[in-house]
């Protein structure tokens, strides 16, 4: 532990001190809230954001190809309903003549909504950083379209690592008279590129939205935080949606619509919650707050 900077070493040691520290923060700055309004924005947000890279990316990529590997990531941000967005994505794609220049406008605009709401709602968390200094209004106006532009050469670089992948799932190693089957290593391979891609989606999230600049090591505190958080709850919506769940019955039709704006809801708190990791510790390391003696119940020796 002594290969630590001082303040990691504090927050190893009382790690329930600082969770219930960064609870409260996340309380008063009503992260509740403030999730609520990046998973609305959000649900108006990814059609329109996945039609453009779809779009863009279906001119250097096999269209079948693009879409099950959004498809299987899809799964990773909207448990159990990726197969619905994408069936809505390929209904599209074959009506792409329809794609005029107000539509596309449109989408644009939409798109970069959400981006902009959360943009908002990280300054509100580091609240702190704004204080000091604040971003020019053209930086936030580009920001959103850059960021989109990123995410399509990612989702680019992830459909032909993915191919591989899948084409070594095909493959049989023969060794002393035996055969065994590559199929599990692949699917291991793939899982762990999914987990790789969150952890870097998440952690460029941090690093790009805040006010001013982050260091790399912080933002990786939130993203592998919010990454590992959000796999919990991935699988346990996964089991509650299979075994337990009657939204179907209660909500006919909306279905669909119900369950991506409860995903994206707990996302989104999960998102903002790491943030708040971020925050506390940097409010740690600037003398702004201790954790030492005893906070709230918890006492710290």
């Amino acid at each position: 532990m002594k290969f630590f900077p001082p303040r990691a070493r504090q927050v190893l040691r009382h790690p329930g001190a600082f969770a219930w520290q960064t609870l409260k923060a996340f309380r008063a700055n009503q992260g509740l809230l403030l999730a609520g309004a990046v998973a609305y924005y959000a649900l108006l947000s990814i059609v329109p954001l996945l039609i453009l890279i779809v779009v863009a990316l279906s001119h250097v990529i096999d269209q079948g190809d693009l879409l099950a590997t959004l498809g299987r990531y899809l799964e990773w941000l909207v448990p159990g309903q990726s197969s619905a967005i994408v069936r809505e994505l390929a209904n599209f794609l074959a009506h792409r003549e329809l794609v005029g220049w107000v539509l596309l406008a449109t989408m644009l605009f939409f798109s970069s909504l959400a981006f902009t709401v959360l943009e908002n709602a990280m300054s509100v968390i580091f609240t702190h950083r704004v204080a000091i200094r604040r971003r020019h209004f053209l930086v936030s106006a580009v920001l959103p379209y850059l960021y989109i532009l990123s995410l399509g050469v990612g989702l680019l670089l992830v459909t032909l690592v993915a191919g591989g992948l899948q084409a070594v799932g095909q493959e049989r190693v023969d060794l002393l008279g035996r055969s065994w089957s590559l199929r599990g290593l692949s699917g291991a391979l793939l899982y762990l590129l999914g987990l790789a891609g969150e952890i870097f989606v998440l952690t460029s999230v941090y690093l790009v939205m805040p006010v001013g600049r982050l260091r790399l090591s912080h933002a990786l505190i939130g993203g592998i935080t919010a990454a590992l958080l959000w796999e919990l709850t991935r699988h346990a919506l996964l089991w509650y949606f299979a075994t337990l769940s009657q939204v179907s019955v209660v909500y006919g039709s909306l279905t669909t619509a119900i369950v991506v704006l409860l995903s994206l809801e707990l996302a989104a708190t999960l998102l903002l919650l790491g943030a708040q990791v971020i925050s506390e510790y940097e409010r740690l390391e600037a003398g702004r707050v201790e954790i030492a003696g005893s906070v709230d119940g918890f006492s710290t020796l």
